[in-house]
């Protein structure tokens, strides 16, 4: 991995980036009053640092009919079954993410669904993997905060 600091420049960059992914480089020159060439370079040089790792897509889940989000806590028998029930749990795709946790739970899960029913069978999919001792669920009423900026901001601020 390439060593490499960032500016002021490539933290706006960052910053463009990460509100829309797929803003075309010129438009981001245009914004900094620097050359698409200079966009392009710095991106490269993030990339080979790894502080860029790839882009993401954001979908309007709603929009797709998958409104409902919960939170699964798994509690497993055995410490030992983890990469066992992970990748069960990987075979289900409206658990679109897991942890490993210390605490309470062993496994913590976010899965997204249809309604109430297609969740409770998603729970149920959770709780017949062999290993799983019971999960516990929290249904989520509202999405109040998911803002990848401000931690950049506070990143940037300590470097």
């Amino acid at each position: 991995m390439a060593k490499f600091k960032l500016d002021e420049t490539d933290h706006q960059i960052l910053d463009m980036l990460i509100e829309n992914t797929r803003t075309p480089f010129t438009d981001i020159a245009k914004k900094l009053l620097i050359s698409a060439g200079t966009v392009h370079v710095r991106v490269k040089k993030m990339e080979e640092a790894g502080i860029i790792t790839g882009s993401s897509l954001t979908l309007d889940y709603k929009k797709l009919g998958y409104a409902f989000i919960a939170y699964v806590g798994v509690f497993l028998k055995n410490t030992s079954q983890t990469k066992f029930v992970l990748e069960r749990i990987n075979e289900i795709p409206f658990v679109t993410v897991a942890h490993v946790t210390t605490g309470k739970f062993n496994v913590f899960c976010k899965i997204r669904a249809r309604n109430t029913q297609h969740a409770k069978e998603i729970i149920f999919q959770l709780d017949d993997i062999e290993g799983v001792y019971r999960t516990e669920t929290m249904i989520s009423l509202e999405e109040s905060l998911n803002d990848k900026k401000r931690l950049m901001h506070s990143i940037f601020q300590n470097l």
